[in-house]
């Protein structure tokens, strides 16, 4: 852990107290955002809601990460203004270190740049789209026969649309499943070993994080296939509630013990 690790909420504390008074506590998250001022949104919220404190590491600006993941429930690597294929020190320290999340067997979530990093550690091309289109706003998600079979195992009901920032995607690496497909970016969400995930899309998004993404980078609204502002916020009251259904079920999943997984 280091200073900036934020700890889990005191109403769950206390709750978790109350309920089961000698169990252990959670490990932290480890939490890995890009910019000076990036939050983890929902996601942070629900993982400390479930008692998880969250261990903010920011590699750009000199935050070691770990070299083992015993001490810690799992890590998230959050999207970013930056490219996984660009030649920055911390982003060739990021993609080599996911490599302690798979040899470990440990839970791991990429969310956009996150996801593109998974996709680099494990042999796979990031690339932007060969007419300059990208995805900012809200669109459809199919899942593939691998996406339904997990979904079913999971418990939980992937969303039909989600929301979107980027203009790169990547391909499905070798030794990783497709769970879920798009349109300009078609693969949208991978699967690999048994506890490691990419998505291309953002559920950690609140309104106050998409009004900020979309006035301070409101040159990506503008760009071919993407949505324009307004759209955005429309969307989030039409498709919201289906995709924070989706990530109750999945960090709950993500979270358990691979013995809980196995016999769930």
């Amino acid at each position: 852990m280091n200073h900036h690790a934020f700890p889990a909420r005191p109403q769950r504390r206390a709750r978790a107290r109350r309920g089961l008074r000698h169990a252990p506590a959670l490990k932290p998250v480890l939490i890995v955002l890009h910019q000076e001022h990036s939050t983890p949104g929902r996601v942070g919220r629900l993982l400390q809601a479930r008692g998880h404190a969250l261990d903010i590491r920011k590699p750009r600006y000199g935050d070691p990460l770990p070299a083992t993941m015993r001490e810690h429930a799992g890590a998230v690597i959050f999207g970013g203004p930056m490219s996984a294929n660009d030649p920055d020190d911390f982003v060739k320290t990021e993609i080599d270190w996911i490599n302690v999340c798979l040899a470990e067997d440990a839970s791991y979530l990429g969310i956009c740049l996150g996801a593109q990093m998974l996709a680099r550690t494990l042999g796979g091309t990031v690339y932007t789209h060969p007419e300059g289109r990208a995805e900012v706003g809200y669109y459809g998600l199919d899942l593939t026969d691998h996406g339904r079979e997990h979904a079913t195992e999971a418990g939980f009901a992937w969303p039909k649309t989600v929301y979107q920032w980027h203009r790169e995607g990547f391909d499905c690496p070798p030794g990783a499943q497709c769970l879920a497909t798009g349109g300009d970016f078609p693969v949208q969400a991978i699967k690999a070993g048994s506890r490691a995930y990419g998505v291309q899309f953002h559920p950690e998004v609140t309104p106050a994080m998409m009004c900020r993404w979309s006035v301070r980078g409101h040159e990506r609204t503008l760009m071919p296939g993407a949505q324009l502002r307004h759209l955005h916020l429309e969307g989030w009251y039409q498709h919201d509630p289906a995709i924070r259904l989706w990530l109750d079920g999945f960090l709950d999943h993500w979270l358990k013990a691979p013995a809980e997984t196995e016999t769930a």
